[in-house]
């Protein structure tokens, strides 16, 4: 496993990072409990020291696998989770940053995650439900940090005008925006904030599992499945331009002998402001796969193959 500098935090953190939005089992397909917390011991197993969560993951049931996966092994995690989301049976994701909000989702975050402090609390998306000042939102988690429950701020899905408004009223270590070969819309922003110190997470990192090379054709998902609502990938004209990307992957792997996913995890870890990628697994073998990536790397001439093919098809 590789290891980076956590933005400016001085912690090391493992270039992959556990993600677990899928493993909440909520309009992912079919997600065994079982099989998740196995996935969750053999990245630990083999290198990997940082997980990713939120309350907002299916009502806090992705917060309690991992807390279950977690016993015994917590002071060897970087454990991050989120704030200023929830769900309720009406509202799938409700944006709320009032300080109240704050405050409670943290201790069922800590409940949930059989813990008495989260390494990085992450503000989840801007509130625009409650239009809560930053001020307010940044206040609680303040609060929060003085207490002891909570080490660093960081936001995910924030606008570099947003990441420059809120920092005025505290620290934000760390940034969480989409970013694979599949999504670079937020690459000038990422690039920024790693300047300025932050540390910059991926999610999306494998493309909703379209970078990992085992769908080959359109597949046939709910209308309601996370990876059709949140992604564009699975749509066309999309999908068959990613179609053409993996073909010069497929290349890259097949010179490499490794799967296609290693040539993915590979490729977002190179990129110097990429501190950690979030990587969703559903078993071990996953698991062991993705993290075997680090056994080996892209060279600067295949980094400039895959960024041109990128260029050329998306």
């Amino acid at each position: 496993m590789r290891y980076k500098q956590f933005g400016s935090t001085g912690v090391e953190v493992s270039a992959l990072t556990v993600g677990t939005w899928a493993i909440g089992g909520a309009n992912w397909g079919d997600v065994n409990r079982t099989d998740s917390i196995k996935a969750i011991h053999a990245m630990l197993d083999n290198g990997v020291n940082s997980i990713d969560t939120a309350p907002a993951y299916n009502f806090g049931e992705s917060e309690k696998i991992v807390g279950e996966a977690l016993k015994g092994r917590r002071d060897k995690v970087f454990l991050t989770t989120k704030t200023a989301v929830y769900n309720t049976k009406e509202i799938p994701f409700v944006k709320d940053g009032r300080r109240e909000t704050v405050l409670r989702l943290c201790e069922e975050s800590l409940k949930n995650l059989q813990t008495d402090y989260i390494d990085l609390m992450v503000i989840h998306w801007p509130d625009i439900e409650h239009c809560a000042p930053f001020e307010e939102t940044m206040g609680a988690l303040e609060e929060l940090k003085q207490a002891g429950k909570i080490r660093f701020v960081g936001v995910s899905n924030f606008s570099m005008e947003q990441i420059e408004d809120i920092r005025k009223y505290g620290e934000i270590s760390a940034v969480q925006p989409p970013y694979s070969m599949v999504n670079r819309s937020a690459e000038e922003l990422m690039k920024r904030t790693h300047q300025l110190g932050m540390a910059n997470m991926t999610y999306g990192s494998l493309g909703a599992g379209i970078l990992t090379g085992a769908i080959r054709e359109m597949p046939k998902f709910a209308p309601d499945d996370m990876r059709l609502v949140f992604y564009d990938f699975f749509r066309e004209p999309k999908f068959s331009q990613v179609m053409k990307l993996l073909s010069v992957l497929d290349q890259i792997a097949q010179d490499h002998a490794a799967p296609v996913a290693q040539v993915a995890v590979n490729w977002n870890a190179q990129k110097d402001f990429v501190s950690t990628s979030l990587c969703g697994v559903r078993n071990a073998q996953e698991a062991i796969e993705n993290c075997r990536g680090f056994e080996w790397s892209l060279s600067q001439e295949e980094m400039e193959r895959i960024d041109k093919a990128i260029v050329e098809y998306l």
